[in-house]
């Protein structure tokens, strides 16, 4: 997702990051935001018994339609079975420049930059899905997709860590490429390749780029252990490139500062790296690195309530409560500093359910869709749903339940808030659309994305230049030529609202990982809907409609 567009009059500005501290200081939106909190909650009473009670939605055909999305947005050399034929090879000269392979990689967003951070959390996520939910994933017949999506991230992160301390972390620049609305076959805009190392440093970027190697390497480790051993070396390489060259990655590479800048710093990234190199290789260092420094680097201090390509504290404090039942021998320090990470994970929980004490929660729009800020929500929504399903499966594991504030949660309430996230994605909502682009009869037509707003490669192969394409496509009403399966765009806003027009961005444009993480809810709620089915009778529909009235209303 990039933060702005040079074409609009109001680009210079508008960075998403530094509206959402503007708006947060603004004394409108906080009397705004009070509102909608107030709103929200009475709404949401009404709104998840109708969920319970309504037909599932067809969550096989979403997991499918979700994988399918990550060949739309492909660079390099695509392979035979590539079945988004719209699309084309794109990118075969990146990193020609600095004499290094670059091919490869995702684009992010509807632009042909290929950053790094924003793509490495992309793939943590898609092998965390796979990690949590491959049976699910590969009864629904999309594991080896599933596989391919992850692959061809890591592929191109090998290439990208050509020395033990060299990450080559972004290709192009988003400021010459919002000049051209182009198809990425057609690029003519800068492709300069930027790289972290010793003497400019980003533990950020490598500590994500890591995570995201280690785990795949897990994914990998049955059916292609070779494979997964290399994953792993240059993970546990990048964590020690990172840790020991510390720096933001933001701070080196000033161009992607007005795009995906690092504002929660690096530390969580470093966390992050660590609990999922202890994930891949089972060694306690990592766990002791945790321990040692889960108050300097906030792990243990911070209560956040989202979860980010840049801010992974809620994942980073999940994973590490989790070590609490399955690290054996814990020291009585150890576990102290654990059940401190517990509990700020249970403190991202309860917001996202609403039971914090006043000022702790999630906002939610008056259609129940948990609400972090304007720009791009989808992106918030689709990783709670995540963490809730993984966090209900912890609970199940441990046969507890959940203590919050607001009162005792039972592991079935964290799973049906999950459910209406997703089922709000996929057309459960005031506006009757699906955000997950060609799911259900009605889904946005006019995504704000280069490749599918203009006429396919294949089908008219004459250059398409620059300004051409903003006076030929770019301003057309009508529907894109291409649809963009599987994409989540930013979707609606804290009231509801939603205009699919290209030019607005922040609500049209989708991103990887705003798909990533439903991968696995996706997949999770495929199987327990085949599974209700089977078993629920009227009677148990009904009853299990009170209990989430009763939850919620609490």
């Amino acid at each position: 997702m990039h933060v702005f567009h040079l074409q609009q009059t109001v680009t210079g500005n508008m960075r998403e990051e530094k509206r959402r501290r503007s708006s947060e200081s603004s004394r409108r939106d906080r009397i705004l935001c009070a509102f909608l909190s107030v709103f929200a909650v009475v709404n949401w009473v009404n709104v998840v018994p109708a969920a319970a009670a309504a037909k599932d939605f067809d969550y096989k055909d979403a997991l499918s339609k979700s994988l399918l999305y990550f060949e739309s947005q492909r660079s390099g050399r695509l392979p035979y079975t590539q079945r988004v034929t719209w699309r084309g090879h794109s990118g075969l000269t990146d990193g020609l420049q600095q004499g290094v392979d670059l091919v490869g990689g995702y684009y992010d967003a509807g632009d042909h930059v290929k950053f790094g951070l924003p793509m490495a959390f992309t793939i943590t996520m898609l092998s965390w899905s796979v990690i949590e939910y491959g049976d699910e994933v590969a009864a629904a017949g999309e594991y080896g997709h599933a596989l391919e999506a992850i692959k061809w991230g890591t592929d191109y992160f090998i290439k990208a860590h050509t020395h033990p301390d060299v990450l080559w972390a972004e290709v192009g620049d988003g400021d010459t490429d919002h000049y051209c609305w182009q198809r990425p076959e057609d690029m003519t805009t800068s492709r300069q390749a930027y790289k972290i190392d010793r003497e400019n440093p980003g533990s950020d970027v490598a500590g994500e780029t890591a995570a995201a190697m280690a785990a795949a390497s897990i994914v990998f480790r049955k059916s292609n252990p070779h494979y997964s051993h290399l994953l792993l070396h240059h993970a546990q390489q990048l964590f020690e490139f990172g840790d020991k060259y510390r720096g933001k990655y933001d701070s080196s590479i000033s161009e992607a500062k007005s795009y995906y800048p690092s504002w929660s710093g690096y530390e969580d990234e470093l966390l992050w790296a660590a609990l999922w190199l202890h994930r891949a290789t089972g060694k306690r260092e990592y766990v002791d690195y945790v321990v040692d420094n889960g108050e300097a680097f906030g792990g243990t201090g911070w209560a956040v309530t989202e979860f980010s390509w840049d801010v992974k504290y809620a994942g980073v404090q999940i994973l590490a409560s989790k070590l609490l039942k399955t690290e054996a021998n814990l020291s009585a320090r150890q576990r102290s500093e654990l059940e401190k990470y517990e509990s700020k994970a249970e403190y991202y929980v309860c917001a996202c359910l609403n039971k914090n004490a006043v000022g702790g929660n999630l906002q939610r729009s008056p259609g129940g869709m948990l609400f972090v800020r304007q720009w791009n929500n989808m992106q918030y929504v689709s990783t709670a749903a995540f963490l809730l399903m993984v966090y209900s499966d912890r609970l199940e594991e441990s046969g507890a339940g959940l203590r919050c504030p607001g009162g005792g949660v039972e592991r079935r309430e964290l799973v049906a808030l999950a459910k209406s996230q997703a089922d709000y994605v996929l057309g459960s909502n005031p506006m009757r659309t699906s955000y997950l682009v060609g799911h259900g009869r009605r889904f946005p037509k006019r995504v704000h994305h280069r490749a599918a707003s203009v006429v396919s490669y294949k089908r008219s192969k004459g250059f398409i230049g620059c300004m051409q394409g903003y006076y030929d496509w770019y301003g057309r009403r009508e529907a894109n030529p291409n649809v963009v399966v599987g994409a989540i765009v930013g979707g609606p806003d804290g009231l509801d609202r939603f205009r699919d027009q290209r030019g607005n961005y922040m609500q049209t444009e989708a991103c990887t990982y705003n798909t990533a993480p439903m991968v696995g809810v996706f997949a999770k709620l495929h199987r327990l809907s085949s599974s209700s089915s089977q078993r629920r009778s009227p009677q148990r529909i009904q009853e299990a409609s009170a209990t989430s009235t009763a939850a919620f209303s609490s």
